[in-house]
């Protein structure tokens, strides 16, 4: 009896570990099931080169010109043949000189219905002028925008692409800002009379009570041996989000490019995310130190053209993007923090 009664003990003792087992596997309240590291896909210099390529066959992207909207459809199209639940935010740019013009943000969504997410953002127009170009009589022409506004596309187009071979565990919304580039610049010039797109979707989010973990957004991020900087504005309002960013890519041996070093405030749409929509976010965008500008030497003139990129660069942004968004729906970015 006394045996048969031990054994009783056992094998309810057995039966009570499995059961707990099991349970901690399906994470039990209480319990800390760590998520298996997600493996991040590999970036396409050449596929991101050629959307520059093709946004660039379509003329200057000045919003209301027929070149416009006839990117805006393809982007569209590019987004949903990746996967994208996509949404065309339409508005009216009014800018400096009182004209009107018909302007569309595009929002890709990836798991629209997951609540941690994450923005990446780029302005997809070309400026109007070319103020910067040594000929002055073309200084009233619109500028191609190869670099300025046609790579940070082309990297999150390539980006949609990768995440719909590589499914993720984390809400994503490729945001392309409309109107960023149609500002007055001078002593004449307000701040708000650029980032219109931006200013725009902060103020009517595609989504009532919208909010995202952080943000990052690209601009001019195709450039040759580019220097990015960490800016004052990124520092003030998301300096974790571009601490953890900057040692990730130091780790991946990025260092050349992404500097650790701080550079001044700018206006950028990254800024009027933080300022008006509240989400921490960051900007990538190239700040030589050998200008006048701190821009480019192409910076608003009519040689921001393809000979200007460097698919390493596209390549190297890309990659640390990836990185970044990957690691964070697995939680290894915590690590880098």
């Amino acid at each position: 009896m006394k045996i048969q009664i031990w054994l009783c003990y056992i094998l309810i003792a057995c039966m009570c570990w499995v059961s707990c087992k099991e349970e901690n596997a399906k994470g039990s309240p209480g319990v800390q099931v760590e998520k298996p590291r997600a493996k991040v896909p590999s970036f396409d210099k050449d596929s991101a080169y050629y959307y520059i390529e093709k946004q660039l066959s379509f003329g200057p992207r000045v919003p209301g010109s027929d070149a416009h909207k006839t990117c805006r459809d393809w982007l569209i199209e590019k987004f949903e043949s990746f996967g994208a639940e996509v949404i065309r935010q339409d508005f009216i740019a009014t800018i400096y000189t009182g004209d009107n013009l018909a302007s569309s943000n595009i929002i890709a969504q990836y798991n629209p219905n997951l609540k941690d997410r994450v923005i990446l953002s780029a302005h997809w127009d070309s400026r109007f002028i070319a103020e910067q170009d040594a000929d002055k009589s073309r200084r009233e022409e619109a500028i191609p925008g190869a670099d300025d506004g046609g790579s940070g596309v082309a990297v999150l187009l390539e980006i949609a692409r990768q995440l719909q071979s590589n499914p993720i565990d984390l809400g994503i919304d490729i945001i392309l800002w409309d109107a960023e580039d149609q500002g007055q610049r001078g002593s004449q010039g307000s701040e708000l009379s650029w980032c219109l797109g931006s200013q725009h979707w902060s103020q009517n989010k595609h989504k009532n009570k919208y909010q995202a973990l952080y943000g990052i957004n690209l601009d001019m991020v195709g450039g040759k041996n580019p220097r990015f900087g960490m800016d004052a504005v990124s520092l003030y309002y998301a300096p974790k989000v571009m601490n953890k960013i900057w040692k990730l890519a130091r780790i991946m041996g990025y260092s050349d490019m992404f500097v650790e070093e701080k550079t001044g405030a700018l206006m950028d749409d990254h800024k009027v995310v933080n300022e008006i929509a509240g989400i921490p976010m960051i900007d990538i965008i190239n700040q030589p130190t050998d200008t006048d500008t701190h821009f480019v030497e192409y910076w608003h003139t009519h040689d921001d053209d393809i000979s200007n990129i460097d698919k390493r660069t596209l390549k190297t942004v890309g990659q640390i993007v990836l990185a970044t968004i990957y690691k964070e729906s697995d939680g290894s970015i915590a690590s880098f923090e």
